[in-house]
């Protein structure tokens, strides 16, 4: 069984009410159908009824029909969700009337139901930036006990199985923190062991990235990823983890064992934690592209409950992936 199918099969024993708030989109219509086809989740979709079983009409999706079709401006408890989210926020001069424009959008909506338990999970963003498809869980949802940042991290499924966990690799942050701290590098490194373990179901060998290796050069770049590294081992002792290091020592053994001899982590790698933004959504688009791997995600970690995005460019498949995942998540395997 291969790691695609171990999480479609698991998500399909929990049958968990998974949100798509973009329920007008083509893609998304197409992923709903496909994932009530496989029993991988209940779907609920955001929009104009008419227009979303007219689109799947035109395009032949006979699953629809079996999904919750919810237009926003006539949800019946959106005065319930006002008034939570008046509470939360009312610091920072929340009005009621402000709370109800919010809840017209499928985002905020969709978060809000995931608050009172009325949904599992949320998978948003084939159209919206992230920004559109996360502040809602950053205003309402917050992250879990311990933990500071949010970061999103991508399974990449490599055709050559020599890497990572049998050709499959956690690539993080690639979605979300532009530059972490050092003690912010750390709780993303934390996290994606857990991503790894209950998700990928294999144990995690974290490979902290840089320029340099083990002191081959010196910057203050270094000094993060370095910082970061004893940061992670003072939060997680048991974790398996090393760095800083080159990506090349990372994940293969020769190169690891030459640049790095006395690391358990060096050439054996199966989570690469990145040390910014840019060279992780760099480093994860162009694996995907040029050595034609399949990225699934990104997975986002520390929120305390599953709200996950897409990239604009996604497929039907990327979403129908994500929420096998998601659904996983609200399980409590995540």
């Amino acid at each position: 069984m291969n790691f695609l199918t171990k999480i479609k099969t698991r998500a399909q024993q929990v049958n968990k009410t998974i949100a798509l708030p973009e329920g007008e989109e083509e893609r998304t219509l197409i992923a709903a159908n496909e994932i009530i086809a496989e029993k991988i989740a209940n779907i609920i979709l955001y929009g104009n009824k008419e227009i979303i079983l007219k689109k799947a009409t035109d395009l032949n999706l006979k699953n629809i029909s079996k999904a919750r079709i919810i237009e926003p401006e006539n949800y019946d408890r959106k005065e319930e969700l006002a008034q939570i989210m008046v509470e939360m926020r009312k610091n920072k001069g929340l009005t009621k009337e402000k709370a109800l424009e919010q809840l017209l959008s499928p985002y905020y909506l969709s978060t809000l139901m995931i608050k009172i338990n009325e949904v599992d999970g949320m998978v948003g963003g084939a159209v919206a930036s992230t920004a559109t498809t996360i502040r809602p869980a950053f205003q309402y949802i917050k992250t879990l006990p311990g933990i500071s940042v949010v970061s999103g991290a991508f399974f990449m499924i490599i055709p050559d199985n020599s890497f990572g966990e049998n050709g499959v690799i956690l690539f993080a942050d690639c979605a979300v923190h532009p530059n972490p701290t050092d003690k912010e590098l750390a709780e993303i490194a934390v996290a994606s062991a857990k991503t790894a373990k209950s998700i990928g179901g294999f144990e995690p060998r974290i490979a902290m990235l840089s320029f340099s290796t083990m002191g081959s050069a010196e910057h203050e770049m270094v000094d993060k990823v370095k910082s970061a590294t004893n940061i992670a081992k003072q939060m997680q002792p048991d974790l398996i983890i090393d760095g800083e290091m080159q990506a090349d020592a990372a994940i293969i053994e020769s190169i690891g064992q030459k640049k790095a001899p006395n690391s358990g982590v060096a050439g054996n790698a199966n989570v690469l934690v990145f040390p910014d933004l840019n060279s992780g959504n760099i480093s994860y688009k162009l694996v995907q592209r040029l050595a034609k791997a399949e990225a699934i995600g990104p997975v986002l970690q520390g929120l305390a409950a599953p709200i996950n995005d897409l990239s604009r460019g996604c497929s039907a498949s990327d979403i129908v992936n994500l929420v096998a995942i998601t659904a996983n998540q609200a399980a409590g395997l995540f």
